[in-house]
């Protein structure tokens, strides 16, 4: 085998092709390594940028295995590892060919497709620089040839939309320069180590070898052992004194974690946690032969780990200001602050500054955090923030004033710190339901409810609180009765639903979801009036829930907000003028798959506007990206819209029809099809609703959720249906499935594998069932997480099942989401889904068997 350091471009160059075998699994890279790897490349683009010399990043390995020389020379390669990175670049040079041309950049569009995308002289599946496997080849060539099914359902589709809307979004905020800054760093700053195997090496042998090697040294521990080789005297001692003791104190990723922190706080905003080693040694390296100078800095580090501990643990802090806000970051989540609050406890312990002044500046951090929130900026660039505002403080500054000022400069994207009248719109408009992660809506809603200052203060560790919609998630009649009465010209009481339903003015928390469910006001008001919150009292006290009523507390609520979390320094405007709300409708036609389509409503309950305002922004921004898969509230394309003249792509059902969408013959898109808010907001990443899981719940809790389950679904659907959806879930349970339920109002359903002792983390639920409401949903969106349907192929087989069942009809183009069938489909298919659940165990059991095997490989 031979190995060298090359890049993407010297990789591809020539006329080659890279196959990716069979017995290799398909693309399966999803969110969350799409965005570290797009955040190492904007690094390296800022840093190109700036005229500074980056320093190529690796990326990693790509072995490969010598195929046969077709006719006329074409090289051909066997992917044998790497296919994932491989992939991946290929998709980002797509979408990034794609950018070229949305600008008028048509030559260097096609230079991309020429000189990296295929062999432009070559037919077949020869034309092809990468051929995946056959699972993905049609997604991935899709993509290629730029053809109306290209960005649809599953991995290969979703990163394309991925790469399309973060290069959206940069060439919107820095223009043509910083596009070709990106095409600089893709093709010559990630490094990739080539591995080529020789002929007749044994290439699967090769590949399992790869995939089953151990456990590497952490970058602390490369730095353990650089340390202690410059201590050949003194490193015993300081090894029992000082390290040893850290290390057992933080534990390995705290560890990781405090050595990353050590360099920023040092000054080094622009430290990777993946290259702590490099950087850290860089630092030391001039005290590598003065053991007393390296026995101090390891000495720093361990006071340093005292004080993430309090940072970790806040109930360690001793001043109770200090303790109390802690406390509150800590719950929030996240490693954001860690950098500003290391930071702080430097200053308070050396004497520097006070308690009560780290206290403040970390409330002002805190309020950056919780103001962007209900502003719906996004969380990109945040960590940058922290991790420069050390380096930019003073030492004789007061730490509050300095992080006050420095929030407050006025720059576009990441330093945005919204003002009082943004906060108070979006509270009044935006979906804070859909905001951020689930923990940090809970925690808003806790922090409104103790500034009531309550004489009795909530146990919230034992109070089993969750978030609770007063206005229902799926209204029964009599709410939408009482909506119809505030409706405005040319909208429905289901429209005027969805914008109204998950603001902050409509959700409060209680204990009680199961009792509230959607009854009438009245009834919700009887259970309200008992609880001890305050925020609940005030509810209770209300003649009616509708409108008038949601937005009155509303604003109430921004009152508290303004108050509890303060604003930037006065007379500071950002430079971000343009509503948030503009961008996110970008990004979120930039998410959708193709072969889907939403409406204009749903659009606007995303972002927190009106069905209008959506329509006239679309008019008046001719050529938004998607803009055509926007269609009225019945699906049919509006009067208004027009293509740019230079991008017409004829007619609009044409091409919604050629992209997998079809229309019924009085011209309706078929509703299989269409993405609602909840669907839009999923594919933005936004955090899902907690009610779309099981809850985990002692035996007396499951029994009593059972009850309330059958009992609403006796309430709310007929005889036939109810009987074929228990005699399923009996069928289920024989089959040793167990049913969960969701701690929602509506207590919803979930028959769930289980694998005994294994974590919640390795349950499967293919279906969520909703016995009010009358859906039931196929939760490919959580499985696509989870082996063994984590694998497309198999999520796909399990639509199919269901799609040969007369009433059920799911869209190919939702199969990263969670289309839904009525559940009335089991009063008369109660078997053939009893077929597809049996299916679905065994081929989870079937996984199972297999991973045991692998872990225990001597096990009989």
């Amino acid at each position: 085998m031979h190995a060298q350091e090359t890049t993407f471009n010297e990789l591809v160059q020539g006329e080659k092709q890279y196959q990716v075998p069979l017995y290799q699994r398909t693309y399966s890279w999803q969110r969350d390594e799409l965005q570290q790897l797009w955040d190492d490349v904007q690094e390296l683009v800022e840093e190109h940028l700036e005229g500074r010399p980056p320093a190529a990043h690796f990326l990693g390995s790509v072995v490969l295995a010598p195929g046969r020389i077709t006719a006329g020379g074409m090289q051909r390669w066997l992917v044998v590892d790497g296919q994932q990175r491989l992939t991946t670049l290929m998709l980002a040079f797509t979408a990034l060919r794609d950018s070229h041309r949305e600008r008028g950049a048509e030559q260097k569009a096609e230079r991309i497709h020429d000189l990296v995308l295929v062999n432009k002289y070559r037919s077949g599946d020869d034309h092809y620089r990468l051929l995946p496997t056959q699972a993905d080849r049609d997604a991935f060539t899709a993509c290629v040839e730029s053809s109306p099914r290209a960005g649809g359902p599953g991995n290969v589709g979703a990163a394309y939309r991925f790469f399309l809307g973060a290069l959206a979004e940069g060439q919107e905020n820095a223009g043509d320069t910083w596009t070709d800054a990106v095409e600089t760093v893709l093709s010559g700053l990630l490094s990739i180590v080539e591995i080529t195997a020789s002929e007749g090496d044994n290439v699967y042998r090769i590949f399992e070898s790869i995939n089953n090697t151990g456990v590497g040294l952490s970058q602390s521990d490369l730095l353990r052992n650089y340390l202690f080789m410059c201590l050949p005297t003194r490193g015993e001692s300081v090894y029992q004194n000082l390290w040893l003791p850290m290390q057992e104190r933080l534990g390995p990723a705290n560890l990781e974690l405090l050595v990353w922190l050590d360099l920023v706080v040092a000054g080094n905003s622009r430290a990777k946690q993946s290259e702590i080693y490099r950087d850290q040694k860089k630092r030391l390296e001039p005290l590598s032969s003065d053991e007393a100078a390296l026995e101090a800095e390891i000495a720093s580090l361990a006071r340093r780990a005292e004080r993430l501990m309090r940072i970790l643990e806040p109930e360690r802090e001793p001043d109770p200001e200090l303790r109390e806000v802690l406390e509150r970051l800590s719950r929030w989540g996240g490693q954001t602050h860690y950098p500003l609050a290391l930071h702080l406890l430097d200053r308070v312990d050396d004497g520097q500054a006070t308690p009560h002044q780290a206290a403040r500046a970390l409330v002002y951090a805190e309020s950056y955090m919780v103001r962007r929130l209900f502003t719906g900026h996004s969380t990109t660039g945040s960590n940058r923030v922290f991790m420069e505002m050390a380096k930019e403080m003073e030492k004789d500054d007061d730490p509050a004033e300095a992080v006050s000022r420095f929030l407050s400069k006025s720059k576009t994207g990441a330093r945005v710190w919204p003002d009082d009248n943004a906060v108070r719109e979006a509270i009044r408009t935006r979906p804070f339901y859909k905001a951020g992660r689930s923990n940090q809506r809970f925690q808003v809603l806790r922090r409104l409810e103790e500034s009531y200052g309550a004489s009795e203060p909530i146990d919230y560790a034992k109070a089993h609180l969750t978030v609770e919609h007063v206005l229902p998630q799926r209204p029964a009649h009599q709410w939408l009765d009482l909506l119809a009465e505030e409706t405005e010209d040319g909208q429905g009481p289901e429209e005027l639903h969805a914008l109204l339903v998950h603001t902050l003015g409509n959700l409060t928390l209680s204990a009680d979801n199961a009792k509230l469910s959607n009854h009438p006001f009245r009834r919700k008001q009887e259970i309200l009036d008992f609880s001890s919150l305050r925020m609940n009292q005030e509810i209770a006290g209300r003649e009616r829930w509708g409108k008038a009523e949601i937005l009155d507390r509303a604003a109430a609520l921004a009152d508290r907000v303004v108050r509890l979390w303060p604003g930037p320094v006065a007379g500071t405007v950002p430079v971000d003028d343009e509503w948030s709300g503009w961008k996110e409708l970008r990004a979120a036609l930039l998410a959708m798959p193709a072969g889907t389509w939403t409406t204009y409503g749903d659009v606007a309950a995303l972002i927190g506007t009106h069905a209008v305002p959506v329509g006239q922004h679309l008019a008046s921004k001719v050529g938004l990206h998607g803009a055509y898969r926007v269609l009225t509230a019945d699906g049919r394309v509006s009067a208004g819209f027009r293509w740019p003249d230079s991008q017409h792509l004829g007619d609009v059902r044409a091409r919604l029809e050629a992209e997998g969408v079809s229309f019924d013959d009085a011209g309706r898109a078929r509703r299989s099809h269409r993405l609602t808010t909840s669907d839009l907001a999923a594919l933005l990443g936004k955090d899902v609703s907690d009610e779309a899981e099981p809850s985990p719940r002692a035996d007396d809790e499951q029994l009593s959720a059972a009850g309330r389950f059958e009992t609403q679904l006796r309430d709310n659907q007929t005889e036939e249906t109810v009987n074929g959806v228990l005699d399923a879930l009996r069928f289920w349970e024989h089959q040793g499935g167990h049913l969960a339920y969701g701690r929602a109002s509506e207590t919803s359903c979930f028959p769930t594998v289980r694998f005994g002792n294994a974590p919640a983390s390795r349950e499967l639920w293919p279906l969520a069932l909703y016995p009010v409401s009358g859906t039931v949903e196929v939760v490919f969106q959580y499985l696509k997480k989870r082996p063994p349907f984590d694998d497309e192929p198999l999520r796909r087989e399990l639509m199919n099942r269901l799609n040969e069942i007369d009433g059920i009809d799911l869209a190919e183009a939702k199969l990263d989401l969670r289309p839904s069938f009525a559940v009335e489909v089991f009063a008369a298919h109660s078997e053939e889904i009893c077929a597809v659940l049996e299916w679905f165990a065994h081929t989870a059991a079937l996984a199972e068997a297999r991973r045991m095997v692998d872990e225990n490989p001597g096990t009989p």
